[in-house]
């Protein structure tokens, strides 16, 4: 894991670090694109603005190339979302991303996270895997869709 970071943020190409409520328009862009009910920027910044949301980003130069957010409460995290925009896919990113976030949330006591991923989205359900997560519940008919059948989400959780 530390090699591919090193590989990421040794080329220069990209940087990891805490997202700020400067970052609102850019992620919520980038959830816009990256899921069927975008977030507006005034939800993405009332949740970075929410001292029990942190949030981690990946810049490329200026632009965001990914995100994720994460609310704690008492000794447990729920992440709300993980984006990486489509130039970025495929390279690890994610997983640096989701690597550092979790480190960030056992630095803040948290001692297990959860998250609910659709049950067809196969490159993140594999990175929740290879991270540790495990199945712990199902949601039939979460993930509905005009004209289409919805999906169950899978509730996933993950020790720390």
């Amino acid at each position: 894991m530390m090699k591919l970071l090193t590989n990421l943020l040794g080329r220069g190409e990209l940087k990891l670090s805490e997202a700020g409520s400067r970052d609102a328009a850019a992620i919520a862009a980038l959830h816009a694109v990256s899921f069927r009910h975008g977030w507006s920027e005034q939800e993405v910044e009332g949740f970075l603005l929410d001292r029990n949301v942190i949030g981690h980003r990946a810049l490329a130069g200026a632009k965001l190339a990914a995100f994720i957010l994460s609310r704690l409460a008492a000794d447990e995290a729920e992440i709300l979302s993980v984006a990486v925009a489509r130039a970025y896919q495929g390279r690890g990113l994610a997983r640096s991303l989701l690597t550092l976030h979790l480190r960030r949330l056992a630095g803040l006591h948290a001692r297990a996270v959860f998250l609910e991923v659709d049950e067809h989205n196969t490159p993140a359900i594999r990175l929740y895997n290879r991270a540790g997560f495990h199945e712990v519940a199902r949601r039939p008919n979460y993930y509905a869709a005009p004209g289409e059948r919805a999906a169950t989400a899978l509730v996933l959780r993950r020790d720390l």
